[in-house]
């Protein structure tokens, strides 16, 4: 449908569309692709895993005193989760804190992404470890720390060649995660009581200093704030007037929702476990509250196996403690996955925009960054064998996030360009001035945590400056070839002539038989030629795309469009090149199809064993069942 709407927005007579310019093709929009189950499951994939370290955290702070503590981190997390679900509606085209910030300035829109690249690092990190935590081998939890690291690496080598099916992992693992902390409710809730709760030991100082503490995942709803320009738009809406607002706020209330009820209720059951009681553990017999403290990485798994326990026996304890243990560690290991896509992404965007070296946008023989992937797996590693403690660790995770999101919500509530309603700009200030108290206070008491942010913070900017200053004085040395395209005469030959032909599309993917085929046909039929050429780059990143990709910058790219300017040129046939980068060509070259109107969609091969192992990919059979009818397949080969 939406292929056939972008078709109709061509033709109709009160949308005419101007003839693409060179390398690009004017009114194309980004695949939306995204519904609001698979966001959701992206965003339980982070905030879904909150409860399992976030309960323990808070044990550790104030024992049996935690239960305020626990409440307030689930009130803060419900109102920022209403705070990024009207982000949502006024950022169709992606409102993470890189996009907000940036119009307000591009050094704030840096601060923040270095703000989220720090938080990026500890959760890959936090993730790992914590599921980890959760498997509970002695042996295993004795070298965590060289386990973690070994885990990160080993994701790093999977991540080289492209991140194709992570998110599908993710989304797999929401559902069975979800039937877990519902079945572990259902266990904890008969034996829920207030008769273990203590009063706050602390004075409101000492709270205030304990909730910022355990402020941890809260940045999948930079996730999904990043993630709107690929979501599926809302029913009253077009691709040229884009809404969200209903497809957003059913991915982010349902996974609020059960985050917020959720970790109250396991963190009241906790709670509920007789202090005194004496537990067996793998090193000898403790009271309930030593247990507590020693089994806080894994608190939801030891839940699981103390009511089960209770209420079943001490067989289907040990083994509903099992479950619980095996599910979250997939989970939280596909969390530290996704954000370590993520890195990578926001590096190479950055990179993009000019305001990283260029270095970072070289892409390895899969599509992917070379230098950002090694930082997304360097910085998490280093990080994890500098602190060596998941305490420590957990201590240096809420400032980078929590100043993202500040950065975030400052910049939609001072922003007097953004068409925000009155009551939106008040809910973004005040949101905005707790966590930036919350960050205040994080500062002044974790000293760690600060000189981590600082350190990311400060190498950030020194290679934005480097690469500001250097971007000034670089001499650029190119062919002949393309030296000759910004000839007038040839650019003036280029221009498109429809008064006597049809639109010809050709996908390039090397210099094969059918661009001379298309070639023909072209000047057969006095057609213009569009030769689109998709570069397939394994980034996951949901952000608007800011400057222009430039075929001359690709080798590959610009050996095949150059050519076929040269020859159009000479056989007097109009050839427009058109350049994307895509981490999804199937998708991409319908869009572009569509969007353009073009009459014939070609797409070759030089070898007939080729095509027919194409055929059985996804790439042709994904065109071939979605192109719309009025434009006609063929496939050369």
């Amino acid at each position: 449908m939406h292929l056939r709407r972008a078709r109709r927005a061509v033709e109709s007579p009160d949308n005419k569309m101007a003839e693409p310019g060179l390398g690009q093709a004017a009114g194309v929009h980004r695949p939306r692709n995204l519904d609001w189950k698979r966001a959701a499951a992206l965003l339980y994939g982070d905030w879904g895993t909150s409860k399992a370290y976030v309960i323990g955290l808070a044990f550790l702070a104030a024992g049996y005193a935690s239960l305020p503590i626990i409440l307030a981190v689930c009130v803060l997390t419900g109102l920022v989760g209403i705070n990024y679900a009207v982000i949502c509606r006024y950022f169709p085209d992606g409102g993470g804190v890189y996009s907000a910030a940036r119009s307000q300035g591009r050094l704030l829109a840096v601060v923040g992404a270095l703000l989220l690249i720090a938080d990026l690092t500890v959760t890959a990190a936090l993730s790992v470890w914590s599921g980890l935590s959760y498997f509970n081998i002695p042996i295993l939890k004795e070298h965590i720390v060289w386990a973690t690291v070994g885990m990160l690496l080993v994701m790093g080598a999977i991540n080289w060649y492209g991140p194709k099916h992570s998110g599908s992992f993710a989304v797999a693992l929401a559902l069975p995660t979800a039937i877990v902390v519902v079945a572990l409710i259902a266990i904890s809730a008969p034996h829920l009581t207030t008769r273990y709760l203590e009063r706050p030991h602390e004075n409101p100082a000492q709270l205030w200093v304990q909730f910022v503490s355990v402020i941890l995942a809260l940045s999948g709803v930079e996730a999904i704030a990043n993630l709107t320009g690929v979501m599926k738009l809302d029913p009253d809406s077009t691709p040229d007037h884009p809404k969200v607002a209903r497809e957003a706020a059913k991915a982010i209330w349902p996974v609020a929702v059960e985050v917020v009820i959720g970790t109250a209720l396991l963190g009241w059951a906790i709670l509920s476990l007789n202090p005194n009681a004496i537990v067996t553990l793998s090193d000898g017999a403790h009271s309930m509250r030593e247990a507590l403290h020693l089994r806080s990485e894994d608190s939801l798994r030891f839940i699981g196996e103390q009511f089960g326990t209770q209420t079943f026996g001490p067989l289907f304890g040990q083994a509903f403690g099992w479950i619980v243990g095996i599910v979250f560690l997939f989970l939280l290991v596909s969390a530290a996955n996704t954000a370590i896509v993520a890195m990578i992404g926001l590096l190479y965007m950055m990179a993009r925009d000019h305001e990283m070296p260029p270095v970072f946008a070289q892409l390895n023989g899969h599509g992917v960054p070379r230098l950002p992937s090694l930082i997304a797996v360097g910085l998490p590693v280093i990080v994890i064998i500098a602190t060596a403690n998941f305490t420590a660790l957990a201590g240096l995770y809420a400032i980078g996030v929590v100043g993202a999101i500040t950065v975030n919500l400052g910049s939609c509530a001072f922003n007097r360009a953004l068409p925000v309603k009155l009551h939106d700009r008040v809910l973004f200030g005040v949101t905005f001035v707790i966590l930036f108290l919350v960050e205040i206070t994080l500062a002044h008491t974790k000293t760690d945590a600060l000189q981590f942010v600082l350190a990311v913070l400060g190498i950030g900017m020194v290679l934005r400056t480097w690469t500001q200053k250097r971007s000034g004085i670089t001499t650029l040395t190119v062919t002949r070839q393309v030296a000759e395209m910004v000839s007038p005469t040839l650019a003036a030959s280029m221009q498109p002539r429809m008064q006597e032909g049809q639109r010809i599309m050709v996908a390039a993917r090397g210099i094969t038989p059918v661009l001379s085929y298309a070639l023909d046909e072209a000047q057969l039929r006095k057609a213009s030629l569009y030769v689109v050429f998709v570069k397939e780059v394994a980034v996951y990143y949901g952000g608007p795309v800011r400057g222009r990709a430039r075929w001359q910058d690709d080798s590959e790219a610009n050996a095949i469009l150059s050519l076929m300017l040269k020859l159009g040129c000479e056989r007097d046939i109009p050839v427009m090149p058109v350049y994307a980068m895509s981490d999804d060509p199937a998708a991409t070259i319908l869009d572009l199809a569509a969007t353009i109107g073009v009459d014939f969609l070609m797409i070759g091969t030089s070898h007939r064993l080729t095509l027919t192992n194409l055929l059985r990919g996804n790439v042709v059979t994904n065109i071939a069942a979605q192109l719309p009818d009025t434009i006609r397949l063929i496939i050369y080969g």
